[in-house]
């Protein structure tokens, strides 16, 4: 079920103006001073106190789990905004900006799209069109892991950990090495640390990461990307916990040593990977799914309607998912499993009908690079048909394996003909659009959650940009001159209040797109690699087929920080772009002038006729100078001064 691969990428991009503020680049967004200690999730400070501020530790009851699968989608009335005349790449997004659409039905634009151009629409099946129920289908995924690792000697005090939703989030590196889950911005910069349960000081941070920074290395950094990987997130948090708080044991920066065992930090995640790994592939996860649907897999009538505008609009779908066919069977069954079809008067259709084509095991991301041998499925047994096939992709039969290549060369489209829709940031949207130039949609179900905190606690975010303008006040009036250095120790504990509040308003960890003004490392890769983003893909119900997605516009700091009113007078000259006429081009222009005034004043009756080439001109009054001047210089390429002079 899950990708084979997860790691994601270093994109050290700006976002401009995307954030709330620009902050005090040294202390803006670090974490409170002072631990933070997970109890039945409250947030509990110890009696280590701030460095040099001091805070009330704020009211944790926001800090719950984001429930945000409950299959309840009512249907409101659609709005649709018209705008004409434009062009495909400008910037701004006249649509989004004046779109009327309930926020839960929302699509959100990176990059412009126009859906009349897209003629195939790919899907990923699970947490896309089968979207699992949070916190259920987290739960038992993390009591199946923690029984596996049960099983292969870890000790029975494990037991005594449930799986809390508040506590882990997408995007999340967790370093092998210290052991520590780490919440980072697009450049690796270090926002929140965490061992265990216990949040670290910023002395901490900066005695095991200098300058709070981490590259991004793959032999010792994991980054818990997907859905699948929350259970994961926080199985680490609990045995680090464990390990690291029982007594009679000694941690080391490196592992935690008890008499003559020693459990290093990266034994312990190569053991929940490796359980992880056994129970989505060995284990009893999708057995323990397909036995009780209702209980863990939202179901939702609109998706054969969705499905069947789609295709009725002119363009095909396809499903393209690495779940093996019998699990794919069940599911795909399940969620069209309605007595009637597209709509109540249609007869009730197999869920292979909906599909052009049906791809299974495709080992994303392997697929998007040399894949594997395409082979049709035989629908009766479940067996594969030996042989590779060579096509054609018929509609109704389930194939295989096989690679992009052959993929888009079998039905025929180009990269940007593909929109694919999927929910693995690495595995279905990074190298879709990096490697295949597909275009890309991601759906992140905890969209609802974020949107809920960010709309209802704007004052919190009111409140942080206020404290970056008194900042920014500050220092206005100051320049090289100036001696004495403003004391600014109450705006830095006050924003970094403001900030722990924000985060605590999500849940334990935090947004998962920003932690303050800084937007996180999940969020940069949703900006680079997601064309579209949504909290689900049947959000496409609330838009015609040719609509224009147009992305807002992405500003440089010089210019959104500067407004259009404020007039800019340089204090010296500069250098300009701007065309300059020199002397030479000035006294050609005056002779020109004056030889056309002199022929222009002959007499209306008298007829001046003269080829030049085969540019012929009658009556000059009517010739422009310049053109008149060009056709002469290109044919007698007339030499002054030794330079050719062509003047258009």
């Amino acid at each position: 079920m899950p990708d084979l691969q997860t790691p994601g990428e270093p994109v050290p991009i700006p976002t401009g103006s995307n954030t709330i503020g620009s902050m005090d680049g040294t202390s803006a967004d670090i974490n409170p001073s002072g631990h933070r200690r997970y109890s039945g999730g409250r947030v509990l400070l110890t009696n280590s106190q701030p460095e040099s501020e001091s805070f009330t530790e704020p009211n944790t009851s926001l800090a719950t789990g984001s429930h945000w699968a409950n299959g309840t989608h009512p249907v409101p009335t659609r709005h649709f905004s018209l705008v004409e005349d434009f062009e495909p790449d400008l910037i701004g997004d006249a649509h989004n900006f004046g779109d009327e659409r309930d926020l839960g039905h929302r699509i959100f634009v990176n990059r412009s799209l126009h859906l009349e151009k897209i003629k195939f629409f790919g899907f990923d099946m699970d947490y896309t069109l089968a979207v699992y129920k949070s916190p259920q289908y987290e739960t038992l995924g993390f009591n199946l892991v923690k029984s596996r690792l049960l099983a292969m000697g870890y000790p029975n005090e494990l037991n005594q950990f449930h799986y809390d939703p508040s506590f882990p989030i997408r995007g999340l590196w967790f370093d092998s090495h210290y052991g520590n889950l780490l919440k980072v911005d697009a450049y690796g910069n270090i926002l929140i640390c965490c061992h265990g349960f216990r949040f670290l000081k910023q002395s901490e941070i900066y005695e095991h990461y200098p300058n709070k920074f981490l590259s991004l290395d793959e032999s010792r950094v994991y980054v818990l990307n997907t859905l699948f990987n929350l259970p994961e997130t926080y199985l680490l948090a609990c045995l680090i916990d464990l390990f690291t708080n029982t007594p009679g044991s000694t941690a080391t920066p490196a592992g935690v040593k008890c008499g003559d065992l020693f459990m290093s930090f990266k034994s312990i995640f190569q053991d929940v990977r490796n359980a992880v790994d056994w129970v989505h592939e060995k284990g009893d996860l999708k057995l323990k799914t397909v036995e009780n649907l209702e209980e863990y897999v939202v179901k939702d009538d609109r998706l054969p309607m969705l499905l069947t505008r789609m295709r009725e609009s002119g363009a095909k779908v396809f499903l393209l998912t690495n779940s093996e066919y019998w699990f794919t069977e069940k599911i795909m069954t399940y969620l069209f499993d309605y007595p009637h079809g597209p709509m109540l008067k249609d007869p009730h259709r197999n869920w292979k009908t909906y599909f052009d084509c049906i791809v299974l095991d495709a080992r994303k991301p392997l697929f998007f690079k040399e894949g594997t041998i395409l082979r049709r499925v035989d629908t009766s047994t479940g067996a594969l048909r030996i042989g590779s096939h060579t096509g054609p992709l018929q509609q109704e039969h389930v194939y295989s394996g096989g690679s992009c290549d052959v993929f888009t060369q079998l039905i025929g489209a180009k990269g940007k003909d593909v929109l694919y829709i999927g929910d693995h940031i690495f595995g279905d949207i990074l190298k879709s659009k990096k490697i295949r130039g597909w275009r890309t949609f991601l759906i992140i179900p905890e969209l609802v959650h974020e949107l809920h905190v960010w709309t209802a606690e704007c004052k919190l975010f009111a409140k942080l940009q206020s404290l970056d303008v008194t900042l920014g006040e500050t220092y206005k009036d100051l320049d090289s001159s100036t001696l004495e250095k403003p004391d600014i120790s109450d705006l830095r504990s006050a924003i970094r209040q403001v900030t722990h509040e924000m985060d605590l308003a999500y849940g334990m960890l935090g947004s998962l797109f920003r932690s303050g003004s800084r937007q996180t490392f999940f969020s940069s890769q949703v900006v680079r690699y997601a064309d579209l983003y949504a909290a689900t893909f049947l959000n496409l119900m609330y838009y015609p087929f040719c609509y224009m997605f147009r992305a807002p516009a992405m500003l440089m700091p010089h210019e959104s920080t500067v407004a259009h009113e404020q007039i800019f007078v340089a204090d010296s000259p500069v250098f300009s772009r701007s065309r300059q006429t020199s002397v030479l081009e000035e006294k050609e222009k005056e002779a020109t002038t004056a030889h056309v005034n002199a022929v222009s004043s002959k007499s209306e009756n008298e007829s001046f006729v003269e080829e030049i080439g085969c540019f012929r001109t009658t009556d000059p009054q009517f010739v422009s100078p310049y053109k008149f001047l060009n056709a002469i210089l290109m044919r007698r390429r007339q030499v002054h001064n030794g330079l050719e002079i062509l003047l258009a």
